[in-house]
């Protein structure tokens, strides 16, 4: 019998913290560098190895906590980190809990927190793997001002979340895009870092090749995949939206069904669309340390605008005063 919180944490309510996948995708899937394979394969025979170490080599009566496997997949957008995590979980033959950090977070002050407290005890009952994606969201550095709430919150949601690790025995994977935005404290707790790089011209000219049906997708005669590696630096989610455009626009042209073919042209209309988007999504948003760059031009607008209303502010102040003190004098001299 399925017990209330996982019903809770699973169902179709007004917040949804945790998805159940049931993994399919095996590390043969995912086409990834050299490097990040091995630290893959390294990650997976400590967790296979977890019970010898603890149990019968006896580090578990010396470590009552901090047993759990935690492990960080960092890397760009689209490199595979997702993916792998389901891999993970079907190599190990459990089931995957994702945690949406836009689906834990609450309005309602305190609740945040208790939402990551249940989405541990659900990876509990149900002897699953917890992925946090776009972890750095939730375990970003702490607020040292602590003045807000909000900076109330989201520190106590870092110090329970460390907690729960801390106690946690099973395995948890954070997914990120920025690790440099976690808080330091979680650096003893996580065990492995697995780097996500892009990939190379060998590894993406095979992510092109597994993105199509190799029985039905109509390729025309003058597709090379190996020259779109080269020529396109992308990583292997935006290859996959390539091949989708690409695939699109050969399917809308004029003709019978029959007689359309997706030639080597869509592939790089497809390609050249999806990276002009991506410089669109990165102009002037951050700086190359990563962190926000603030435009200037926008800086002095906002500041142009609040003097004008501290301006506006004070003559009407002032105004209001003068009229108060004409009242104040004509009440006097009648």
């Amino acid at each position: 019998m399925t017990s209330p919180l996982i019903s809770l944490l699973t169902s179709l309510g007004t917040r949804r913290v945790v998805k159940a996948v049931t993994p399919e995708r095996t590390l043969a899937d995912v086409v990834l560098p050299p490097q990040t394979r091995r630290t893959l394969e390294q990650a997976l025979a400590e967790v296979r190895n977890h019970a010898l170490i603890f149990h019968r080599w006896g580090l578990g009566e010396r470590h009552a906590s901090g047993r759990g496997l935690v492990f960080n997949f960092a890397g760009p957008p689209g490199t595979g980190k997702t993916i792998c995590a389901e891999a993970i979980a079907h190599a190990l033959d459990k089931k995957l809990l994702v945690v949406d950090y836009a689906e834990a977070e609450s309005m309602w002050l305190g609740e945040t927190p208790k939402n990551i407290v249940a989405a541990f005890r659900a990876a509990v009952e149900q002897n699953a793997i917890l992925l946090f994606d776009e972890a750095d969201a939730i375990a970003m550095r702490r607020s040292a001002g602590n003045r807000l709430p909000q900076d109330r919150e989201n520190n106590l949601t870092v110090n329970v979340l460390l907690r729960e690790l801390e106690t946690f025995n099973g395995i948890v994977i954070f997914a990120t895009n920025l690790a440099a935005n976690f808080d330091r404290a979680f650096e003893r707790r996580i065990r492995t870092h697995v780097l996500f790089e892009m990939p190379g011209v060998e590894e993406r000219a095979r992510i092109w090749q597994l993105q199509i049906h190799g029985k039905k997708t109509p390729l025309a005669p003058d597709v090379d995949f190996r020259e779109l590696a080269q020529r396109y630096v992308m990583s292997g989610g935006d290859i996959k939206n390539a091949v989708i455009k690409a695939a699109a626009g050969a399917a809308s042209e004029a003709g019978p069904d029959l007689g359309k073919h997706i030639f080597q042209r869509h592939f790089e209309s497809a390609a050249q669309e999806v990276l002009a988007a991506k410089a669109i999504m990165q102009q002037s948003l951050f700086a190359d340390n990563g962190t926000a760059a603030p435009d200037p031009t926008i800086a002095w607008q906002m500041l142009g605008r609040w003097r004008t209303a501290v301006l506006a502010a004070l003559v009407l102040a002032g105004c209001a005063l003068v009229v108060a003190l004409l009242a104040l004098a004509l009440v006097m001299f009648r």
